[in-house]
């Protein structure tokens, strides 16, 4: 890919635009505010005006309701050979894509799962897709060679594509971005009504739990608007959950109530339903860890000293767990070590005269070097 114009000069458009200028695409960038494009100009990302002759690649990024009549615009004038886009929603852009293109086929959707919880050109970064997973949707349509340039566009950006069908996409993101943007509307929200004095116990977990509430409300509406029907299901759920917990939690209030133990029962039941569906999130792709298990002999101090010489190398306490511990006997100790460290931590250790074991999933350091694996502008 030599050539390539951006339509949506905002977060993602313009990251797209900084990764692959990078990696020597010469890229020309279009927005419908000229402030936008010139913007990401300046940063870097490319051109502020029109190609010359017809592009290999070009990516809509604008929210879902207008990416069917921008490409068809696109498409209308021979812009590029093929075009992808970046919304966040790929059923209902499909399908405006299959009505209304003068050339489906030459269109694949996609989707970076990446982002930040700021918006337009400002905010992009060039490494905003590393090792970030990228959805494609190719129609029923969709011919080779467009699957083929998204697939290069995947890779310029150093992410990892994922090929699923638009609707499956949809019902995910429901899950996984939709809802959780809302939840933290709805708790961010509340802090307008809180009681008096309530920035002052605002600590790490409220900023965690509402930080991506601060997007652009427009775009997110249209984002909603068009994943509507996935939304509403997992809000159903939700609506379930929260229609036992209100009585649970009615119950723990009224103190000798015969119905205390329900209550307490119901909710260590979706505490715990919530722990275990935290576990089915899989980690940063370079945060890979390996189990690593060491003895500690049961003397005053000993595991403190332990702790010490670990947080040295970037394990921290809340990463250990202690297995078991006989008396007499001592204890021994598992961690979650990063692969990227783990030669290090093994060498360390072992010279500080510790007994140190791996999980068998763990290629001998010996047999590999461990280092080498992969440890508003109406735009988006």
């Amino acid at each position: 890919m030599r050539t390539m114009t951006v339509i949506g000069t905002g977060l993602i458009g313009t990251s797209v635009a900084l990764a692959v200028s990078r990696r020597g695409v010469r890229v020309f960038l279009a927005d419908r505010d000229p402030a936008a494009a010139r913007t990401a100009a300046a940063l870097g990302a490319g051109l502020a005006r029109a190609p010359g002759e017809t592009v290999d690649l070009a990516v809509i990024a604008v929210p879902p309701s207008q990416v069917g009549a921008v490409l068809a615009e696109a498409q209308e004038r021979g812009l590029a050979r093929s075009y992808t886009d970046v919304a966040s929603v790929k059923a209902g852009p499909e399908q405006a894509v299959l009505r209304g293109a003068p050339e489906p086929a030459r269109y694949i959707g996609g989707h970076p799962l990446a982002g930040r919880e700021r918006s337009g050109p400002l905010a992009a970064r060039a490494e905003l897709f590393r090792d970030r997973n990228w959805v494609l949707t190719p129609s029923r349509l969709a011919s080779d060679d467009a699957f083929e340039r998204a697939l290069e566009l995947v890779a310029l950006c150093d992410a990892v594509p994922i090929v699923m069908r638009s609707r499956d996409h949809d019902a995910a993101v429901a899950v996984t971005s939709h809802v959780p943007h809302l939840m933290a509307s709805l708790v961010a929200a509340r802090l307008r009504e809180g009681p008096a004095g309530l920035s002052r116990v605002a600590g790490q977990g409220l900023r965690d739990a509402t930080r991506i509430a601060g997007g652009d409300s427009r775009l997110w509406g249209d984002i909603l608007e068009a994943n509507a029907p996935a939304v509403a299901g997992v809000l159903k759920d939700l609506h379930t959950d929260l229609s036992r917990l209100v009585p649970a939690l009615d119950a723990l209030a009224r103190p000798g109530g015969a119905d205390r133990d329900l209550g307490m029962r119901a909710l260590v039941d979706l505490l715990d339903r919530g722990i275990s569906g935290l576990a089915e999130i899989p980690g940063p792709p370079d945060c890979e860890s390996y189990g690593m298990r060491v003895a500690v002999a049961e003397r005053p101090g000993e595991l403190a000293r332990l702790l010490a010489a670990v947080a040295d190398l970037g394990v921290t306490a809340e990463d250990a767990a202690v297995e078991t511990a006989v008396a007499g006997a001592g204890f021994t100790v598992r961690f979650a070590v990063p692969a990227r460290a783990a030669d290090k931590l093994a060498d360390a250790l072992g010279a500080g005269g510790w007994d140190v074991e791996w999980d068998p999933a763990r290629p001998s350091a010996r047999n590999g070097r461990l280092d080498d694996v992969v440890g508003p502008s109406g735009s988006m």
